[in-house]
């Protein structure tokens, strides 16, 4: 073990942290993350495959780091497959073997940059000058720091209550003392005399530099510093004042240069135990045209974190909402943001006006002040003594969450991650702007735009004091809901319905309601056209996805995970509804596949809970499993006067994924699915329009002449497919059965030769993928063997077709989620077809 330098004084918690790997360059090594069984050593793996073991994966149990020279395939895997080949090809024993040990693998891959959200689209539109004057409260607080007259967040005069409220807070004594926030960002800088006292070096890491102080070393490292300074800027005499002034602050930067999952695993993760609060104050592009989330690894660091950081209370989470909203960007496209272990946190400005930039959605808790009406916020800037009046975004909002959640911590250091948002959800302060305003059931107020209001310090920190912890966290999972409906365009939508009964939450220890997650899968040309809406049993409307203008991906959504927070408190109990529109009228069409809803909540006996597994890879693969309860569902066009239709969780013939093995699977029971159809007005935000209804597309593929046999469209191409084939298959065998007598007779035996086709190594794809080849003029069997009816979408175009740009290269911000998901379909495939020769012989070897 290396010596840290500067940081002699880590404790034993650090030295499982990320400052014991190496230093990891990417340009000449390239990095694996595997998680190994606990009784594999991991050096035996690495003297097995050629590798260099670095050391365990942070905070991550059972993880490790492995090293190779930069190559092209993929070592771990490729020996993974191998091994399953030989085994299918009788090549070698069932007997147990190294690899066998090996729960997941993953090659790092350079991850496409963070946006920093402090970067506002420019709009024409003029905004007023303010002048900002504060009130002279320096004297009651002893507070001589220069700008703090600046600071209208902390305290406004020209709009007096338009701020936090955090001053009487500090007049008890409650400045964040004990209380440590993580700034994951670009660096911050220890040096200026606004933070030095307060920062703390044992938790803090450079992962782009790979060393151990985060100093800002680029012309734009700024952004961390700033947050820092919203959040910890001592009270002294260098600028401003921090939300939590006597806190403690830590950095930790990403920002600033190339980095994988793996180094963003580890950064959230950062001395989870030392590290109480993490700011992060970025995400993916806000473009109004990126769909991307967290990889494997870096929920599994999230789960980690929330269940052993702090002691077992949890890390804080706290994301900044976006500033995409000019473009028509929305929160729950973003995977970061509706996670629900985040907290995630929007914009007002200094007179409670919603900024043009500041995302909207039902993943976003509460709001908190930055740029608008002509000012910005005033804090610490990278320097001795620099300070900034620049600050905005809401990149600015979220440390302004970060501080006030630090004062929360030292009002009531033993509430957990969930008690915090607990807290968010009960005492922000709803303000008198024109939104969609709603009353949820615990008669709280809910708006897409400003989540449940305003954060109020002093509110908060009063209820922390004497909050009662809430008991530990339960889920219940539905089974996937198989719609598989065209999607009609315009004012209409296609719903659909699952029923949880009160036994259904009884059996799974559910009290009430905190988030909602939905799953889902849509197929569809144009992405941006679509918009999701979920309604409660308590009728509250949850709008999951909005249109986007500039979205032009040609997949819909692929097991995307949506997220809200607006059925807080809820029992849960009744009818939910899921309604997929398609907006707008034109060429696109699509088509709704399933959903997956899940309840995360409260327990009803806090004594019979267990921890949430570590997410998998494969958690969401499991789209033909059927549950052990009726699911009641259907689904509808709205308006309610068009036909309803069964969606049968049991129906689902063609979705080629791996079913998860399951003691409590049973067949469905045609008896448990009824059709039924359920009345569905518009949605509040729904306005009337002029143009025509429209209808549901017809559901015959062939004239009447020829039978529908009561299934979609889609299926009816897919089973009269089927049957072509079959009869192409005839009349080929027909013709060889032919020949093959016209050459036992000796005619024209000179004018035929028969090769004898080797079909050893045909395995159950194989067969169906040469056929299909053969039927589609040397389409790729891949594209085949993925779809059928599922992703017609797809035909005729590879994956590098669809997510590249026009000279076959990825583009700037290709999905992450489309290209794990072909990432999983490379690896079905490759444990169905042989190995290529070059790569059979590299991992051959090993084994």
């Amino acid at each position: 073990m290396r010596l840290l330098g500067v940081c002699s004084l880590l404790s034993a918690a650090a030295l499982v942290s990320a400052a014991h790997l190496p230093p990891r360059n990417y340009t000449t090594h390239d990095y694996y993350a595997v998680h190994l069984s606990a009784a594999t050593s991991p050096t035996e793996l690495a003297a097995h495959l050629g590798l260099d073991y670095e050391g365990t994966l942070g905070a991550l149990d059972d993880h490790h780091v492995f090293r190779a020279p930069k190559h092209d395939h993929d070592i771990v895997d490729d020996a993974v497959q191998e091994l399953k080949r030989r085994r299918r090809k009788r090549e070698l024993s069932q007997e147990a073997h190294l690899l066998d040990n090996i729960r997941f693998t993953q090659k790092q891959k350079i991850k496409p940059r963070h946006w920093k959200r402090n970067v506002i689209p420019r709009i024409d539109s003029p905004v007023s000058d303010a002048v900002q004057a504060q009130r002279d409260v320096a004297t009651e607080l002893n507070i001589s720091d220069p700008i703090f007259e600046e600071q209208w967040h902390i305290f406004n005069t020209k709009t007096p209550g338009n701020d936090l409220n955090v001053t009487d807070v500090w007049l008890q004594g409650i400045t964040g003392k004990n209380v440590t926030a993580c700034i994951v960002d670009d660096g911050l800088d220890m040096d200026s005399d606004d933070l030095k006292d307060n920062f703390f070096a044992e938790g803090s890491y450079d992962f782009n530099d790979h060393v151990v102080l985060p100093k800002p070393r680029l012309s734009d490292d700024r952004h961390g510093t700033r947050c820092a300074g919203e959040v910890a800027a001592g009270r002294n005499n260098a600028c401003g004042v921090g939300v939590a002034y006597d806190s403690k602050i830590s950095g930790v930067r990403i920002l600033s240069g190339d980095i994988t999952d793996m180094d963003e695993a580890l950064a959230i993760n950062y001395e989870l135990q030392q590290n109480h609060i993490y700011s992060c104050s970025w995400g993916p592009p806000d473009d109004g045209k990126t769909m991307q989330g967290p990889g494997i690894l870096i929920e599994k660091a999230m789960v980690t974190a929330v269940q052993q950081g702090r002691g077992g209370k949890g890390s804080i989470y706290v994301f900044a909402a976006g500033n995409g909203a000019a473009a028509d960007d929305n929160c729950n496209f973003d995977g970061y943001t509706n996670s629900i272990y985040s907290i995630t946190v929007g914009a007002i400005d200094k007179n409670n006006l919603h900024p043009y930039y500041s995302e909207a959605c039902s993943a976003q808790l509460v709001v908190t002040y930055s740029s608008g009406s002509g000012d910005s916020i005033h804090t610490t800037d990278v320097g001795t003594n620099k300070c900034t009046g620049q600050h905005g975004g809401t990149s600015a909002a979220g440390p302004i969450g970060v501080g006030t959640f630090a004062l929360v911590l030292q009002a009531n250091p033993n509430l957990t991650w969930r008690d915090v948002q607990w807290l968010t959800v009960m005492t922000a302060v709803p303000f008198d702007q024109p939104s969609d305003w709603t009353k949820t059931t615990l008669g709280r107020s809910y708006s897409h735009q400003f989540g449940y209001g305003k954060l109020d310090a002093y509110a908060i920190v009063e209820a922390a004091k004497t909050w009662k912890l809430v008991k530990p966290q339960v889920w219940f999972w539905s089974p996937w809901m198989h719609v598989k409906q065209s999607i009609p365009q315009g004012d209409h939508g296609l719903a659909s319905v699952f029923e949880v009964t009160e036994q259904m939450l009884k059996d799974a220890n559910f009290e009430r309601v905190e988030h909602i997650t939905l799953t889902m899968n849509i197929e569809h040309k144009r992405r941006g056209d679509l918009s999701v809406e979920l309604i409660s049993p308590d009728n509250m409307t949850s709008h999951l996805s909005t249109a986007r203008r500039d979205d032009e991906a040609p997949y819909g959504y692929v097991d995307w995970t949506f997220m809200s927070v607006a059925h807080w408190g809820e029992k849960g109990i009744g009818k939910w509804t899921v309604i997929v529109k398609d907006a707008i009228v034109n060429e696109h069409e699509g088509t709704f596949t399933d959903w997956k809803l899940r309840l995360w909540g409260e327990a009803i006996d806090g004594s019979k809970t267990e921890l949430l597994p570590i997410p998998t890879e494969h958690d969401d693969d499991d789209h033909d499993v059927i549950d052990d309860h009726p699911a009641h569902t259907t689904s509808v066009n709205i308006p309610s006067g068009t036909p309803s239709v069964t969606a049968n969780p049991a129906d689902h013939p063609d979705r080629p994924v791996n079913q998860k093995p399951s003691n409590t699977q049973q067949a469905a029971d045609p008896s448990s699915t009824a059709a039924f159809e359920t009345p569905i007005s518009a949605s509040p935000s729904s306005t009337p329009s002029s143009t025509p209804s429209a209808t549901a597309l017809p559901n015959n593929f062939l004239p009447s002449p020829f039978p529908t046999f009561g299934v979609s469209k889609r299926t009816q191409i897919w089973i009269y497919g089927s049957i072509g084939l079959i009869l192409v298959f005839c009349a080929s065998l027909g013709t060889y059965l032919f020949l093959v007598g016209r050459k036992g007779s000796g005619a024209d035996r000179d004018d035929y030769e028969f090769e004898i086709l080797d079909d050893a190594d045909d395995d159950e794809g194989g067969a169906r993928t040469g056929m299909l080849n053969g039927a589609a003029g040397g389409r790729k069997g891949r594209r085949a063997k993925r779809g059928g009816e599922l992703y017609d979408a797809f035909a005729g175009e590879s994956d590098e077709d669809l997510l590249s740009d026009s000279d076959g290269e990825d583009g700037p911000y290709t999905d992450r989620q489309e290209r794990e998901y072909d990432e999983k379909a490379d690896v079905r495939e490759g444990s169905e077809a042989e190995g290529s020769s070059s790569s059979g012989s590299a991992t051959g070897n090993r084994l």
